[in-house]
């Protein structure tokens, strides 16, 4: 498979305050993979440097082959930390500005997930519950057919009943050819899935590897090893 999401020397300053610090990873077409760290590692200044959100203070990402920018958004499906829509906006008026926005927007498979999870083509984004509007800016991120996938903490503010079908839904829903990375501090609901974990530490990759090495080489889960490696 080919590269398609890598960093170079991926460095981003607030003040002499370092978020990321020469950050270096590639991520291939057909993989799962999880970005992890503690709090304030790097993992949402990573994903909107990469969105186009943020300017790298120096290095560079590159989403296959080109630095983030109108056509890396064109392959490019976000899932921001928080609620990035008009909370005034209705569900179908959001699925609307999806199927705008976006030439590879399912609009059915939207309407089809949100549905699945009771939420009302009429309910007002400011009327739902944080956890409702995550599940609905989920569905809206997986009905693209985009070559890579960015979810900043899809599990955040689900509820433990809701995982499962998350996760369902984010396996059901993107191309084998593309590559998914999300950052969670969830990291027991979601490994079973993972094919690779990349480790923030400090603003910079602390490892990569694969999930079945990773387990083969140290005889844990990578629950396990990130709290034996992050521990206070």
């Amino acid at each position: 498979m080919e590269t398609i999401y890598e960093a170079r020397g991926l460095c981003k300053w607030y003040g002499r305050k370092p978020a990321l610090n020469r950050a270096e990873f590639a991520v291939t077409g057909g993989k799962l993979v999880g970005l992890l760290g503690p709090n304030g590692s790097g993992k949402t200044t990573l994903l909107k440097i990469s969105a186009g959100l943020l300017t790298a203070s120096a290095g560079e990402v590159l989403i296959d082959g080109q630095h983030p920018g109108v056509k890396s958004k064109e392959i490019t499906s976000y899932l921001p930390d928080r609620m990035a829509l008009p909370t005034e906006l209705r569900a179908a008026d959001a699925v609307d500005l999806y199927a705008d926005f976006f030439a590879d927007f399912d609009a059915a498979k939207a309407r089809a997930m949100l549905k699945d999870l009771h939420i009302e083509a009429g309910d007002r984004i400011g009327a739902m519950s944080k956890g409702t509007q995550e599940k609905m800016q989920l569905c809206l991120t997986m009905s693209r057919a985009a070559k890579l996938y960015l979810l900043d903490e899809p599990l955040g503010g689900v509820d433990p009943a809701a995982r499962d079908y998350i996760l369902q839904t984010i396996l059901r829903n993107y191309s084998e050819n593309a590559a998914l990375v999300l950052s969670t501090h969830l990291i027991g609901d979601i490994e079973k899935v993972l094919d690779e974990v990349i480790f923030l530490k400090d603003g910079a990759v602390f490892r990569q590897v694969g999930v079945d090495a990773l387990r083969e080489e140290t005889g844990q889960s990578v629950d396990a090893y990130f709290r034996e490696v992050y521990k206070c």
